[in-house]
């Protein structure tokens, strides 16, 4: 636009009056792309597992979380592959609670006489000796097996992989390396290089969970002997908003067994081996902004009562010694501390008694054959103990109170040879409600014994449970050789078996657990007020499951949010197939007891009329529906059993060509006549025989899409708010697996969602006329625009980088200027935009205005006057008042 040009829409503008509208909205993250570095810097990169309700983040030089990652700032930590602010370890994800610092990957070896180990970060220096190559070599790699279209798909393991390569030989000024503490030397390398997988799932029993993958080959000529390898963790637990960093009230333990809690009665207590070092909040409230008390959750209980874990599920070989080391990192060394053992306390002691720094020392605590007692216990430990050095009295009430509590999970030794590769594999898992009663907490540096009475790990042990069959599937004969992993036996009193249930795998990785059925594909139309929802389920309905390779699709549910996270979705249609469950009687003879047990996959109707309706067509699975009417039928032992909707069998479809037909789901199929494409056509649309093709058929089986007609569907979200946006997709869920004792399994509403303005899209708006308006209009600093849910509504960012200004009825390509009385350009939005509010461009017609001027300060109060100009020259005027 010349400058002539601006000047008269400027003294146009200045003769309009001031509008007035209402409004309604909502705001999202304005992130940045990250900025490139140097080309000669190594490509250091961070990600985040968030497809589950643990949210961790991931780097490329040998650390996770955000506490070690070069790339983060104080205030800045962009996501390398979606430019979005990423949690560090956030659970459950969008609670604001935070349970990790950050994780380091430890390495230790003799070389010929040498004592040597490379670390990604050791917590108190800024020592990270494990660096990426160069771009693009050094970049890491994102796959998923979500969607079997896009090019990500190809090798993934979960939903959410990320692959890194990291090497310890970096010597140059771009690496931070620092001067070893004892020996007054620089880095040392291994000279290794590290191959890293983290996989992360949204399914019911596995979003609890991030698994890691390594692997560690040799690249020097040297044999590396007494290989020790180890888990750096400090934790620094504490809610958003918390004063400090909430690190100094944590505490930590280990636990070598779990009672194995998925074992029915018969089988008596049965102990689980699973060596988890744990890290937990102290359990109690935290201080906010002034040095208040933090409210504790709606629930009651207290702001971060949950717990978080290292479990080890693969070592290089079986036959390992396990230690676990904590210490206190003080700048006061008095209080520096961590528990040392008479046959094992380390000599080589730096200012405290705690922190290991140098190779040295590190390590010892590598390979020391330590099992810390749990910090709780510190007060406990008396002068003259048998086992452990006696810690200084006068500080032992702090370090069991909590701390700064950092910990080491290592085992060893093993050999590596040169050009030898060799794996391992560990999992960070978080358990829910590991505190429940606030005042449980007095009991700390008092009755240790009492504390852990008033604590509960079972969700954790459940969850590291899981993660370790995900890697390894119990009762699974991997490689063919005849092994099936290790059983709990049921004995009854004559020493016979009563039953079996396999818990450990074939040591094989498999890496495989069950999962819903894939979701479907979605697009949705929005009009004033409305969103159209359009789905197609032929993967859904027809996609085997990949650990039982049974078709287990039962049905769909249409979720609406107005935010991200999983809290705000509510269900607003669902169909699902009419089948049943059905209830066996069975009687041990052995135990002398008898239930009605479900032992196969649902029913259909069709199928169980077929069995048992003895040709009545008025035979009714319903009549039959619980233990006091049960169906007796044949012989036994199949004779007596009753019947159960599998779901709500809302399995009516709404009708498009006659709405007096009755239906129990509102969804709708979109071509109520397109044929169903027999089974061997259904791989993908390529599969259509050229007989189809040549004939002009194909339009009667595949929509404009390519998609297959018969598995369209549509439904229509009413009455919404055209002035704010709302998140939208459409789920698959299965009917779980009865032989396991899986419950059924749902796809994850909030991957992928559609997120839309209820609002004309731009094509719509040019061809109706309509004209661009602005909302708020007035902007007002007392508003309670945020109170309200229409901006800041996750609370996750400062006030004054929170605010937005809407444009509605935008042309699909369009620049926004904005002016001063005075014509001097305030601001100026390319539409669509790509680094604006992630929510304000999700609709052709719509666009967002942070209130942030293009020197990057708050916007004053006054009057102010916008263009909108299409590519074609089309110029709309109009003008805001804003409120300060």
């Amino acid at each position: 636009m010349t400058v002539l040009r601006t000047v008269g829409i400027l003294f146009l503008l200045a003769s309009m009056l001031l509008p007035t509208s209402s409004f309604s909205r909502t705001s999202l993250y304005d992130t940045p792309k990250p900025v490139s570095g140097e080309a000669a810097s190594p490509s250091y990169a961070i990600a985040a597992h968030t497809i589950g309700k643990l949210a961790l983040s991931v780097c490329n030089n040998g650390t996770f979380g955000d506490g070690f990652s070069p790339t983060c700032n104080q205030d800045d930590c962009i996501d390398y592959f979606t430019y979005e602010a990423i949690p560090c370890c956030e659970y459950p994800k969008g609670s604001g609670s935070k349970y990790l610092f950050a994780g380091a990957f430890w390495i230790g070896a003799i070389v010929n006489r040498d004592t040597l180990v490379s670390v990604g970060a050791d917590g108190w220096s800024s020592a990270g000796e494990f660096n990426p190559d160069h771009p693009p070599l050094g970049n890491m790699i994102f796959r998923s097996t979500i969607d079997p279209a896009k090019p990500e798909f190809a090798g993934a393991i979960s939903e959410q992989d990320y692959t890194a390569v990291y090497y310890d030989t970096c010597r140059e000024n771009s690496c931070p390396w620092e001067i070893d503490y004892l020996d007054g030397r620089g880095h040392r390398p291994l000279n290794i290089e590290v191959t890293q997988r983290s996989f992360a799932w949204s399914y019911e029993y596995a979003e609890d969970f991030v698994l890691f993958d390594f692997g560690i080959r040799n690249m020097g000529h040297e044999r590396l002997k007494e290989v020790y390898m180890g888990i750096y963790v400090d934790a620094d637990i504490h809610q958003a908003g918390i004063e400090g960093d909430g690190a100094q009230d944590d505490i930590c333990g280990f636990r070598e067994t779990f009672v194995a809690q998925y074992l029915e009665p018969i089988y008596g207590v049965v102990y689980d081996t699973v060596n988890i070092a744990w890290t937990a909040d102290d359990g109690r409230s935290g201080l906010g902004p002034g040095g208040d008390p933090l409210p504790n959750n709606d629930d009651g209980n207290i702001s971060v009562n949950h717990i978080t874990a290292t479990r080890i599920v693969r070592t290089p070989n079986e036959e390992l010694d396990v230690s676990f080391n904590w210490w206190i990192s003080n700048v006061a060394s008095a209080l520096d501390y961590g528990p040392q053992a008479h046959e094992s306390a380390r000599e080589l002691e730096t200012g405290g008694k705690g922190t290991p720094e140098g190779d040295r020392n590190k390590y010892h605590f590598l390979r020391n054959g330590e099992f810390d007692f749990d910090q709780v216990m510190t007060y406990d430990i008396q002068f003259n103990d048998p086992m452990w050095e006696t810690p200084p009295q006068d500080f032992v009430d702090d370090w069991s109170n909590g701390l700064d509590t950092r910990y080491l999970l290592s085992f060893g030794p093993f050999s590596i040879e040169e050009g030898q590769t060799l794996p391992i594999s560990l999992a960070y898992v978080a358990g829910e409600d590991f505190h429940t009663d606030p005042s449980n907490a007095d009991n700390l540096a008092n009755d240790w014994r009492a504390y852990y009475e008033g604590v509960d790990f079972s969700d954790l042990a459940a969850n590291a449970t899981w993660a370790d069959w995900l890697y390894d599937n119990p009762g699974v004969d991997t490689d063919g050789d005849g092994y099936y992993g290790e059983y709990h036996f049921a004995i009854d009193s004559n020493g016979d078996t009563l039953k079996r249930k396999a818990y450990k795998g074939d040591g094989v990785p498999d890496w495989k657990g069950a999962g819903p059925p894939p979701a479907p594909f979605v697009r949705i139309v929005p009009t004033v007020g409305s969103i159209g929802v359009l789905f197609n389920g032929s993967r859904s309905e027809n996609t085997p499951d990949n650990f039982s390779d049974t078709i287990d699709f039962e049905g769909y549910r249409i979720y609406c949010g107005r935010d991200e996270r999983r809290s705000s979705y509510s269900i607003f249609a669902s169909y699902d197939v009419e089948n049943y469950n059905k209830y066996t009687f069975t009687y041990d003879e052995a135990l002398e007891t008898s239930d009605f047990l479900l032992l196969d996959f649902p029913f259909t109707l069709e199928r169980l009329k077929e069995l048992y309706s003895g040709g009545n067509p008025d035979w009714n699975p319903e009549s039959y529906s619980s233990i006091n009417s049960p169906f007796i039928w044949g012989e036994y032992p199949d004779s007596i059993f009753y019947f159960e909707p599998q779901d709500f069998n809302r399995s009516v479809l709404r009708s498009k060509l006659n709405d007096t037909i009755s239906w129990n789901s509102p969804i709708m199929k979109v071509w109520p006549d397109a044929p169903k494409p027999p089974d061997d056509w259904l791989i993908d649309t390529l599969t259509l025989p050229d007989s189809i093709w040549q004939q002009g058929l194909d339009t009667a089986y595949l929509d404009e899409d390519g998609y297959w007609k018969y598995y369209d569907y549509e439904y229509t979200i009413e009455d919404l708010l055209p002035t704010v946006p709302y998140w939208v997709n459409v789920t698959a869920f299965d009917f779980g697996s009865p032989t396991t004792g899986l419950p059924p399994l749902e796809s994850n509403p909030t991957i992928q969602p559609k997120i839309s303005y209820p609002l004309e899209l731009a094509d719509d708006v040019a061809a109706k006329g309509l004209e661009v308006f602005v909302y708020p209009n007035p902007y007002r600093l007392d508003g309670d625009y945020a109170d309200g849910g229409y901006e800041n509504r996750l609370r996750d960012r400062a006030a004054d980088r929170a605010r937005l200004i809407h444009f509605a009825n935008l042309p699909e390509r369009c620049t926004i200027t904005i002016y001063s009385l005075d014509g001097d350009m305030i601001q100026e939005i390319n539409h669509p935009s790509t680094a604006s509010t992630s929510a304000c461009a999700v609709t052709t017609s719509h666009e967002c205005w942070n209130l942030i001027t293009r020197n990057a300060q708050l916007v004053a109060s006054g009057l102010y006057y916008w263009t909108v100009e299409d590519l074609e020259g089309n110029v709309q005027i109009g003008k805001m008042a804003i409120i300060m």
